[in-house]
């Protein structure tokens, strides 16, 4: 294997600590054959576009055989290709060529749960109760008089109860969609099977891995099984409410002997394979996740949680990267994913509004300015950027793209529309896929029409529109991606003892100064050389509300 798939990336083990590193959702990102759902040629025809941003990795979302119950994330074959989004020759070439670029490559691993069709589950529907394939997945008898109600009230993320019945009668356990079963990660095959996929796709190039759910694998199995509403709340509400390291099924200590165990994997190739934990856990149980004998990184969500305020934003930042400097890692920052609504929407909204409500609404509800929200994109996008650590960028947002909020019911792919009954809208709206051309059916993204409708206003989005536009998205981001690598120095950074009110002001070393008016009026831009603006200056010495400058 390693003769047919040299390692042709960058031999520092520490290109990660201050990375950009790209977010490729395949299925909307480009689509090569014309069938309306992106690939991975697709993928790798417009690499060109991310070495020319200037990042330094791209992480592709699941591309691996599913029926796409939860958008790819019900994995059918954790080694192998949807064969709607390739092959892996397809695979192959598209590291090769990121590679050739310039860019790392991080892929997702999905380790908490399988698809329903995978063949583990499939043997385990056929063998019955009290069968050895059963033990790779968690299944158990119900409760009532005759096992009609489920073991346990635990809730999906999606909506409903966690456990779904069988046509046998026992029930089995899935966090999330009734087509994702949870693996039972006390089982060696399961463990075994997943250090197995780790070095297949280490063999083939891939430099890091982002871990899904990587919060959820160890759980409290012993009999009885515990619920968990007695003590006010469910799901992952109840993280806060129960001592660390004791919720049934969230952020147990016992996960950490896993991501120990993967971590020798890691450490077997050179250089040592990437990690990032998705955890939705609270900053000192986060750091446990980013130790460097476990995974290395962990995904900061509080940051991306935190609305447009100066003292909220200051704290999240400090608390942070103090939590990064606990763990010896670095520092990790996003403002989008596939996940969560736009950052040029979503920090429009007023504090307090109910996102799941707006997305209701059509995104009328309040209505929102969409150029106040691309300009507060931008600051915001040059704030995170300055930042010391990692930044973690989604597919559009380098375009600007807003969520497409008013997508007809109709067309909704996302599970979380069907398993709330229609109280929940989901994701589609930040997955609707790129605009690449000014015309065309998809705008670009592919010969025909996409999988998800695009808006008319998408036009004016594409890269086609902004490639060499002077002040348009895409040119400030390579612009800043540019200057970022010049600029970076160490991995701290010093607030301004005397900033105003609103103004976010840190200095890095060798004196890069990040300046980010947040509040409702102007104020005096403090002096040193311009080197970025967000939005044009009205003069040299004012900075206007939702503005970031760099300063030298």
């Amino acid at each position: 294997m390693a003769d047919r798939f040299p390692d042709l990336s960058s031999k520092n083990p520490d290109w990660w600590r201050q990375a950009v590193i790209y977010q490729v959702y395949p299925r909307s990102f480009a689509d090569a054959d014309g069938d309306g759902l992106g690939d991975l040629r697709g993928v790798t025809r417009r690499l060109d576009h991310l070495a020319a941003l200037g990042v330094d990795a791209l992480w592709l979302s699941p591309f691996y055989p599913s029926e796409l119950a939860d958008g790819g994330y019900d994995v059918a074959d954790h080694r192998d290709v949807d064969p709607r989004l390739g092959t892996l020759d397809d695979f192959d070439a598209l590291v090769a060529e990121a590679h050739r670029l310039g860019l790392k490559v991080v892929v997702d691993i999905v380790p908490n749960h399988t698809s329903h069709l995978h063949p583990w589950f499939q043997e385990a529907l056929r063998s019955g109760p009290g069968s050895p394939a059963r033990e790779r997945y968690v299944f158990r008898p119900g409760r009532g008089a005759h096992g009609e109600l489920p073991p346990t009230d635990w809730p999906s993320v999606f909506g409903g109860s966690a456990w779904t019945r069988t046509a046998d009668g026992e029930w089995y356990l899935h966090l999330f969609a009734p087509e994702q079963p949870d693996l039972d990660w006390d089982h060696e095959q399961v463990r075994a099977d997943f250090r197995t996929t780790l070095r297949f796709w280490s063999d083939r190039g891939v430099d890091g891995f982002r871990v899904d759910v990587a919060h959820g694998l160890a759980k409290d199995l012993a009999e009885p099984l515990r619920d968990i509403g007695s003590i006010g709340a469910t799901g992952e509400a109840a993280l806060p409410l129960l001592p660390p390291g004791s919720h049934p099924y969230w952020d147990r200590d016992e996960v950490h002997e896993i991501y120990r165990d993967w971590r020798k994997v890691f450490d077997a190739y050179s250089p040592p394979r990437t990690a990032v934990a998705e955890a939705w856990v609270p900053g000192a149980r986060r750091a446990l996740y980013a130790r460097p004998d476990e995974l290395g990184q962990a995904f900061n969500f509080e940051y991306l949680e935190t609305g447009w305020d100066a003292e909220e934003l200051r704290r999240v930042i400090t608390d942070e990267l103090a939590t990064a400097r606990t763990a010896g890692a670095t520092a990790t920052w996003v403002l989008s994913n596939h996940d969560v609504v736009r950052h040029a929407s979503r920090l429009m909204l007023p504090p307090g509004t109910d996102p799941e409500a707006w997305l209701i609404s059509g995104g009328t509800a309040p209505a929102l300015d969409t150029a106040a929200g691309l300009r507060r994109a931008r600051a915001a996008t040059l704030l995170m950027l300055a930042l010391p650590g990692s930044a973690y960028l989604y597919q559009g947002e380098e375009l600007g793209l807003p969520e497409v909020a008013d997508l007809p019911t109709e067309v909704l792919q996302d599970p979380i529309w069907e398993q709330t009954g229609h109280v929940r809208k989901g994701r589609d709206g930040c997955r609707v896929p790129l605009p690449w051309t000014t015309s065309g059916p998809s705008y670009g993204f592919g010969p025909g029409a996409a999988w998800l409708p695009q808006p008319s206003s998408f036009a004016r989005y594409a890269v086609e529109a902004q490639a060499g536009a002077e002040g348009s998205t895409l040119e400030l981001y390579r612009t800043a991606l540019r200057l970022r690598r010049k600029l970076l120095e160490g991995e701290t950074l010093t607030w301004a003892a005397d900033s105003p009110a609103g103004v976010l002001d840190f200095t890095r070393r060798e004196g890069w100064r990040c300046v980010t008016n947040l509040g409702g009026g102007p104020v005096p831009l403090p002096p040193g050389e311009l080197l970025l603006a967000s939005t044009p200056l009205p003069d040299a010495r004012t900075l206007p509300p939702d503005t970031t400058v760099w300063l030298g």
